[in-house]
């Protein structure tokens, strides 16, 4: 499967009249994702707390010509169900569908020991990397049953998926989102097979996530974002529409 998503080499169409949400959009992965989706046809909803950063990515699809993208300004650690209920009532009322998100937002640490960690760091790590992206996914679920083919792709994380010392809550939030992907499927694969949900884990990348937490890396021999978008097309797209609640690891 790696070298599947590896060698893609995504149909220009692939992605055309589907809107997409992509959280944590304002650079990064995000980035990356929002600006090859919208390259591939998609009208991208870019979510982010940073609507500066926002407001860049926008310009540069707009000036790509590619078709219009929105913004949805939303503080994760701070949101509630009202505000998640919000963001898909703005997406209906706005746009009339959503055919895929990408959970790509994430809290971040720096590695410490388990014995460091306080309520506070445990409740942030949660909040930002898991109970969010589930409120979401709840809150846009009924658009999402009514697309013909809607992809979730939740990022993981691979001290998550291979439990790292000294990762602690960052890691184990990360670890949650493999069983999320599975229960989400197991039940929605009979009801709703046209909704698919699957991990995606993409290792050592150049962002400036990766930059703060290994600060001595040469981070210029890292892959860069666009490098990993074959994978995120591909998932994103109906060329793995049989992948459903896996855990793929770049």
């Amino acid at each position: 499967m790696t070298q599947t998503m590896k060698n893609y080499q995504a149909p220009q169409d692939l992605l055309k009249d589907r809107v997409i949400l992509v959280t944590g959009a304002g650079d990064g992965l995000g980035r990356a994702a929002a600006l090859h989706f919208a390259a591939h046809g998609a009208t991208v909803i870019l979510h982010g707390r940073n609507v500066a950063r926002l407001e860049a990515v926008y310009d540069e699809i707009e000036q790509a010509g590619h078709p219009q993208a929105a913004i949805i300004p939303l503080d994760l650690e701070k949101a509630d169900d009202k505000a998640f209920e919000g963001l898909a009532g703005s997406i209906g009322l706005q746009l009339k569908r959503l055919d895929g998100i990408l959970h790509n937002a994430t809290a971040g640490q720096t590695p410490m020991p388990l014995e460091l960690h306080t309520i506070e760091h445990w409740m942030t790590m949660f909040r930002v990397n898991v109970a969010a992206p589930a409120a979401i996914n709840r809150a846009c679920l009924p658009l999402l049953k009514q697309s013909p083919s809607a992809s979730v792709i939740m990022t993981g994380e691979s001290h998550g998926h291979t439990p790292t010392a000294f990762w602690g809550a960052y890691a184990i939030s990360k670890a949650a989102i493999e069983t999320t992907v599975q229960i989400w499927n197991q039940e929605l694969e009979n009801l709703h097979p046209n909704v698919r949900f699957n991990a995606l884990i993409p290792g050592p990348v150049n962002t400036r996530l990766r930059r703060k937490t290994h600060p001595g890396e040469d981070h210029a021999s890292l892959p860069q974002p666009d490098d990993l978008m074959p994978a995120y097309l591909w998932l994103m797209g109906d060329d793995s529409r049989d992948v459903r609640g896996q855990s793929v690891v770049l």
